[in-house]
């Protein structure tokens, strides 16, 4: 195997801390082997005045990276995995997964606001949700960076009063407060989180993909494939308002045919649980 292996990241700040999580992650599993960041502006960063709601495109966010690895640029691309595209392109998948952090949502509203009537999320699955809890709430979009959207929403001229941001990237950044804001943790049963949310995956070639795979946390391989799963079958992405998550006892799911549902595995065995989970999948949209 190379000594150096080139990890292709998102410039975005949480992006960088997630590249630098995955060489540390893996110079402990690989002591031998050096890790050189190489960074790369994706479509979706370049395009900040773009409406993800209304995009049909997928790998907005990963495209450039995938490049890297198929123009020999990078051997390995880091991936929020809640990023991800259903379909990967052939001999790229994902390897491995790194333990996974919290993957709930969490509500983030300025001081004085008890009931939001602004919120700005880019979302259709967390509008989709929230709606229930702010059913009189008008909903627009705010996109940049993490420090960029409190930034934005503490400002005493913001008209936005709240924005929902990803448990795991606030956690990743060090951020569990901001000057005049209010952090709200959603539980799962009324706002069940993104496909692969929390969670890191790992793209390489089948070759390097022998070596990584056995270094990675299990139970975190096996919720990404669970949740994709749920995507696959009923298709969609980012643009989509379908939600899924494991968390090693339930599988909870939305879809504004069924709400949320919570789900109970009849059994362990990974390829059971999938054939489960495309059953309950199929169900909705008959």
């Amino acid at each position: 195997m190379k000594k150096n292996l080139r990890l292709a990241t998102r410039g975005s700040p949480l992006a960088l801390i997630q590249a630098k999580m995955t060489a540390e992650y893996l110079s402990a599993r690989l002591p031998d082997t050096s890790f050189e960041i190489k960074e790369y502006k994706t479509l979706g960063d370049k395009k900040q005045n773009w409406s993800l709601s209304k995009l049909d495109r997928v790998g907005l966010f990963t495209k450039e990276l995938e490049e890297a690895l198929f123009n020999d640029e990078a051997d390995i691309a880091v991936h929020s995995a809640k990023d991800l595209p259903v379909a990967l392109p052939e001999n790229f998948n994902v390897a491995m997964c790194l333990p996974r952090d919290k993957s709930c949502d969490v509500l983030i509203h300025k001081k004085d606001v008890e009931v939001p009537s602004l919120i700005a999320t880019s979302s259709p699955r967390r509008r989709a949700q929230l709606k229930t809890m702010f059913p009189n709430a008008v909903w627009n979009e705010m996109r940049g960076n993490v420090e960029t959207r409190l930034r934005k929403l503490s400002m005493p001229e913001s008209s936005i009063d709240a924005t929902i941001l990803s448990g795991a990237g606030l956690v990743r950044l060090g951020i569990s407060s901001f000057e005049d804001l209010i952090f709200t943790e959603l539980k799962s049963n009324c706002c069940v989180p993104a496909a692969g949310q929390g969670i890191i995956a790992l793209q390489c070639n089948d070759s390097l993909a022998e070596i990584l795979t056995p270094l990675g946390d299990k139970n975190a391989m096996n919720s990404f494939l669970l949740e994709r799963q749920f995507l696959r079958t009923l298709g969609g992405g980012c643009q989509v308002a379908h939600a899924a998550n494991f968390d090693g006892e339930f599988f909870r799911f939305f879809h504004e045919n069924c709400g949320i549902q919570k789900y109970k595995f009849s059994s362990s065995n990974l390829e059971e649980m999938l054939n489960e989970v495309h059953e309950i999948a199929s169900g909705i949209v008959k």
